[in-house]
């Protein structure tokens, strides 16, 4: 490392802008070399530039489609029922704040 103590302002500045521009040289050259890369691997295989770029994912199947079973039930009102996913339903917050445990509402 340079002892940079002895340099004058002007030099500093000078050495910063120089700095400065290897940066981005490098920084540009790396992209280059990574874009040459990607496209190498694609082109292997056997993807062209457009399906390379396209947004589009195609679906696959899930394992198990369908709805989630319900995991509590209201005790007063059973037509109420809830997974355990997503927002409480109010039911749900009321049995809570009344102090009673959602063990109690396990379907």
């Amino acid at each position: 490392m340079q002892d940079l103590s002895k340099y004058s302002l002007t030099q500093l500045r000078a050495l910063e802008v120089q700095v400065i521009e290897e940066l981005k040289t490098r920084h540009y050259l790396g992209i280059s070399k990574a874009r040459e890369q990607i496209l190498h691997i694609a082109q292997s295989a056997g993807l062209s530039v457009d399906q390379l770029l396209s947004t589009k994912v195609p679906k696959t199947k899930t394992a198990k489609g369908g709805t989630v079973e319900a995991k509590y039930r209201n005790p007063a009102d059973p037509s109420q029922q809830w997974t355990g996913r997503g927002r409480q339903p109010a039911w749900v917050k009321a049995w809570v704040a009344s102090g009673k445990s959602m063990d109690e509402a396990k379907a």
